[in-house]
């Protein structure tokens, strides 16, 4: 018996030709396969539970098993999936993938990843670039936004600490330091906060406005009364595109008030920031530039296979001397070039790290900026295609403004918006309660009947049907044929 893994050049052969051709026909299909499988957990467990093999399986085997996970899985590149922030990889994307996994690079440093090092110093640049942060950004890529908003946080804290440890002694003494942020903000700065020891108390969400954007007269109300208290803010975090509606925070205010106070301002663009490809939303960013860092997710809105995310830097420098004094003797670079000592360690909580950039590189080399903005703009208009439909008809409700991508609306029976255009306060609860409970239904068959995918937002205490579009295949045709997938459901539900 052979004590080596190595396959025979046919093998191989064998073995590629099978596995391209499973994801060509998977690509060829993905409209055709139900959006959401009609499976259940203990189908699949039956499906798939067996105890690790002694001998080697036939290769056919293999890959009929891989159809079978295909068939029972959510596809997520199909054209009327819209349930969360999540695009569909480019083939492209997919194969960059395998030649990076066959390469299998650990991109800690550049030694032990020369070429995967100066590409990822490639694709930072490029995509502090196209969201308008800066030409010459510094950072690195990682897991996904929760990890890029965990690094921020971390070096703005350290930082900031710095500074007050150096200037008034205040570090190990008075009351703990304190981050801002809209009530509108992702799940992941409180969390970071609570794993960086921070604490979610000290995590102050304000009120948004009536666009869901933190209220800027609110966050300097709410400075100048916690500095007169004692606290010590030390951060403020805005949104490029919030993941409930796509709110973009007005960026540019917050930055002024940042600056005022001495506070680290973080954008948090893991969904949004790339929409500033579409000529058209680059506005709505305007102030990014002045951020201190900003996250953002290849692999939410720039087609990218996951996990693919990213931190930018405004100073990098300043991440390298939060993390730089962590190292273990193991890990030390001793080479005489700067390029050639650098180590992504000295700026980010991960040491394992895959070569996440090779996806985006070749993506955008092989579609260009052009054709990649055009699609990210025709997402943006097929979302107000469907608020238009939404604002026309008389069984639906836009619930936020559409900045973006995502348009939040529910099913409201053209009686029942009769009754609630008439109550009073008490009897108009009862009735969003009553249609809460509707709309909790309505997405609940339409996610299972596989033919389209929505997800859900509480706004306010409205149950809001939420929909995501960050996808190159969905047409305005995919749109019309969701909207009455809705309303045939809401009106049997009704």
């Amino acid at each position: 018996m052979s004590k080596s893994l190595d396959i025979d050049e046919d093998a191989m052969r064998e073995l590629s030709n099978a596995a391209v051709e499973l994801v060509t026909d998977y690509f060829a299909q993905i409209a055709e396969l139900p959006v959401f499988p009609d499976t259940t957990a203990a189908d699949i467990a039956a499906r798939f539970a067996a105890s690790p093999p002694i001998e080697g399986e036939p290769l056919e085997r293999l890959i009929e098993d891989c159809r079978a996970v295909i068939s029972r899985s959510r596809q997520n590149g199909h054209p009327r999936f819209f349930g969360y922030v999540a695009s569909p990889s480019t083939p492209i994307g997919a194969f960059a993938d395998l030649i990076a996994s066959a390469l299998n690079t650990n991109v800690t440093s550049w030694r032990s990843g020369p070429a995967a090092t100066e590409v990822e110093h490639i694709v930072v640049r490029w995509l502090g670039s196209l969201i308008g942060f800066s030409e010459n950004a510094g950072g690195l890529l990682t897991s996904g936004g929760s990890m890029a908003n965990l690094n921020a946080i971390f070096i703005a804290h350290r930082v900031k600490a710095a500074d007050e440890t150096s200037n008034r002694g205040l570090w190990n003494s008075g009351p703990p330091m304190t981050v801002y942020a809209s009530d509108q903000i992702h799940l992941s700065i409180p969390k970071a906060a609570d794993i960086l020891g921070i604490g979610r108390d000290n995590v102050c969400l304000l009120p948004s406005d009536a666009r869901y954007r933190l209220d800027v007269r609110g966050l300097r109300e709410r400075l100048a009364n916690d500095v007169e208290r004692g606290i010590r803010p030390f951060c403020v975090v805005a949104s490029a595109g919030t993941v409930n509606t796509g709110a973009i925070d007005p960026i540019e205010e917050i930055a002024r008030v940042a600056k005022e106070y001495g506070l680290w301002l973080h954008v948090d663009g893991a969904y949004g920031a790339l929409a500033a490809l579409d000529e058209s939303k680059r506005p709505h960013f305007r102030g990014i530039e002045r951020a201190d860092s900003v996250s953002l997710d290849p692999h939410k809105w720039l087609y990218t296979p996951v996990d693919c995310g990213c931190l930018l830097l405004r100073d990098p420098a300043l991440a390298r001397s939060v993390f730089s004094s962590t190292e273990a003797d193991y890990i030390k670079v001793d080479e005489q070039s700067d390029a050639e000592s650098f180590a992504f360690w000295d700026y980010g909580i991960e040491l394992s790290r895959r070569f996440r950039a090779l996806k985006i590189w070749l993506m955008l080399r092989y579609y260009g900026i052009r054709r990649t903005a055009a699609a990210i703009a025709n997402d943006n208009a097929l979302a107000a295609e469907l608020a238009e439909q939404v604002n026309v008809s008389e069984d639906f409700e836009l619930l936020a403004p559409v900045e973006l991508s995502i348009c939040c609306f529910r099913y409201i029976p053209p009686a029942m918006r009769e009754r609630l255009a008439s109550a009073d306060e008490a009897h108009r609860a009862e009735l969003n309660s009553e249609l809460n409970g509707l709309n909790a239904r309505i997405m609940h068959r339409v996610q299972r009947s596989g033919r389209a995918y929505l997800s859900n937002a509480n706004l306010r205490g409205i149950y809001s049907l939420r929909a995501c579009i960050t996808n190159f295949r969905t047409t305005s045709k995919h749109i019309q044929e969701t909207v009455d997938i809705v309303r045939s459901i809401g009106r049997e539900e009704s």
